[in-house]
């Protein structure tokens, strides 16, 4: 029969009773973790997010024997007894609740439990979508628990850093103007305008700017974020980020109070104490040396330009790529003492998968060089390639070839790959640094036109405003990343402030008068009535959750995530709804459920 909760409140959790505790009578509340029957004794582990506690039913009890009996896994249960130690031998290192057990007088079943589909256990197997579908089960475990704990830290600590440095936490609208620029917006319909629809925000970018407008210079907010996007491990469709404004500031005041500020929120939440500043790197040299603009700088293997060397060498597939391409190379250090050829032949597959047509590779033996390309360089410009490159005995040199894009990408995952494959990354190390000098504008073959490399309200570099008017790809951009381990983390810019600058930038994305008033003509207006100087800066706070808990996925660190084709395998969304609801809204379908 179940009881209610009457006065067996809980006096401690299940992870705070000690041996200093002896002899105490408590009431403990928990769900059944284990339940073991010896011969008329019965013991339950009980635990609650605090931890577990052994708890013992003897046979002089006998009513509570006969209630404990019927206890199944994850039935929710009160207990009331006294602190023991645990017999000698008996102690439990594993727990902090280790030297002692409790011996109960009475038990109350507050609540049932079916069985669960999974067992409620770090140590178990489960298929992802499993644990998506019953994710209410799943975050009983203690892994999760832990990590969503620790993403509360998280964000407690940077609160108290924001309130220390006199920011003010603000809110921004979710329901918003649609102006479609980067990924696709989620579109909300209006009941009340026929026809019209708001837009998720995917940032409050332009809401925090006009902030600054608006006389509040020191800004920030943990919003959510929405974007209709192609989605990959590290990505979610709504998302957590931490907003920052400020103004009266150069890229150089923002970047000091956020070292602050990281500072504090991992010594606060995990302990480690970091040094600041942080590196600096231009990112040219990021794409040079690592092929991304989030370099993972706690190994070497950098990449390397070979252009001028093989630009006129009787290998096509080099020289055809130094026209308008790339060609770059890898020193895997001492990768030929122990990479077979299947180990070759695997990464050439996995290159494969991200564009490149092929991996060709230099291995120096002992005994000479083994590769089939020697015979296509010459015995004169393969030693020239060796030497550039460093390469020495026990060395294997992987070469990419192809346009930029593409080399670029392959080659900086296959330098992550060999880093792991070669034990060369020390999964303990925190290591920052920002990117900076981040072009401006790229031009896009698809749209016909040149498109924001950050947002269109990033401002350029001062020297470089006049090359918006002759060579707008030139120009670089006041904007910052900071990377940590190879994870943007963080991205942000000085925003343009004036409002002729903001119009020129629009004009040279293809933007017509037209589309500027229907977009952002409010946005422009409120440039002209005294906007100060200003920047900020977005984190992901999954993203930076998922490396302090050391997740492989953001899911791992979100409570109720989606999967990776933005569903809800829990409450199944999205769904389809009545059709009164959709003629309320003003919006017809033809698709059939």
């Amino acid at each position: 029969m179940l009881s209610n909760l009457g006065d067996f409140k809980r006096t401690h959790t299940c992870g705070d009773l000690r041996k200093e505790d002896l002899n105490k009578e408590v009431i403990l509340n928990g769900w059944v973790q284990k339940r073991r029957d010896y011969g008329g004794v019965i013991f339950i582990d009980l635990r609650d997010r605090y931890g577990v506690t052994q708890i013992v039913i003897n046979e002089e009890h006998e009513e509570a024997r006969v209630v404990g009996d019927t206890c199944r896994p994850e039935y929710v249960v009160a207990v009331l007894g006294k602190v023991m130690l645990r017999p000698d031998g008996m102690k439990n290192d594993g727990l902090k609740t280790g030297d002692i057990e409790v011996h109960i007088s009475e038990i109350r079943i507050l609540n049932t439990a079916l069985t669960p589909p999974f067992m409620i256990d770090d140590s178990i197997e489960v298929a992802e979508d499993i644990r998506l579908k019953y994710r209410y089960l799943d975050l009983r475990r203690p892994e999760l628990q832990r990590n969503i704990m620790l993403r509360s830290s998280l964000t407690r600590a940077i609160r108290e850093y924001m309130w220390s440095q006199d920011f003010v936490d603000i809110e921004t609208p979710f329901l918003t103007k649609s102006t479609p620029e980067g990924a696709r917006d989620y579109l909300v319909p209006s009941r009340v305008n026929a026809g019209k629809f708001y837009a998720l925000p995917q940032s409050p970018q332009m809401f925090k700017q006009l902030l600054m407008v608006g006389g509040f210079d020191k800004y920030y907010q943990i919003v959510r974020c929405f974007r209709d996007e192609d989605l990959r491990s590290d990505r979610q469709p709504e998302f957590t980020q931490l907003d920052i404004e400020m103004s009266f500031i150069d890229k150089e005041d923002l970047i000091k109070m956020i070292e602050g500020m990281i500072k504090y929120v991992f010594e606060k939440t995990v302990n480690r104490t970091l040094t600041a500043p942080f590196p600096t790197m231009d990112y040219a040299d990021a794409i040079e040396q690592y092929g991304t603009d989030a370099p993972d700088t706690r190994f070497d293997l950098h990449l390397k330009t070979l252009n001028e060397l093989v630009k006129d060498c009787d290998f096509k597939v080099f020289a055809e790529a130094t026209k308008g391409g790339v060609v770059k190379a890898i020193n895997a250090k001492g990768a030929g003492k122990s990479f077979s050829r299947k180990d070759i032949d695997e990464l050439t597959d996995f290159v494969g998968t991200l564009g490149a047509k092929g991996l060709a590779y230099i291995r120096i033996n002992e005994d000479g060089l083994q590769s089939p390309l020697i015979k296509f360089l010459g015995d004169d410009l393969t030693a020239s390639l060796i030497k550039e490159m460093k390469g020495e005995v026990g060395d294997i040199i992987f070469f990419g070839a192809g346009d930029e894009y593409t080399v670029n990408l392959y080659m900086s995952k296959l330098r992550l790959k060999l880093g792991k494959m070669l034990n060369v990354i020390d999964d303990k190390k925190l290591s920052f640094v920002w990117v900076l000098n981040f072009p401006l504008l790229e031009y896009s073959k698809e749209d016909k036109r040149f498109v924001a490399i950050h947002h269109p309200f990033t401002a350029p570099l001062d020297e470089d405003i006049e090359l918006l008017k002759t060579a707008p790809e030139k120009a670089r951009a006041k904007a910052y990343d900071l990377v940590l381990n190879g994870s943007e983390i963080g991205g942000g810019s000085i925003r343009i402030h004036r409002s002729d600058i903001q119009k020129s930038m629009f004009e040279l994305m293809g933007f017509t008068d037209a589309d500027l008033e229907s977009r952002f003509g409010f946005f422009i207006d409120a440039l002209k009535y005294g906007t100060p100087p200003h920047g900020g800066i977005a984190f992901g706070i999954d993203r930076i959750a998922a490396i302090i808990t050391n997740s492989t996925s953001i899911r791992d660190v979100i409570a109720f995530p989606k999967t990776q084709k933005a569903i809800d395998l829990m409450c199944e969304a999205p769904s389809f709804v009545d059709k009164k609801q959709l003629m309320e809204l003003s919006i017809s379908t033809d698709i059939k459920e």
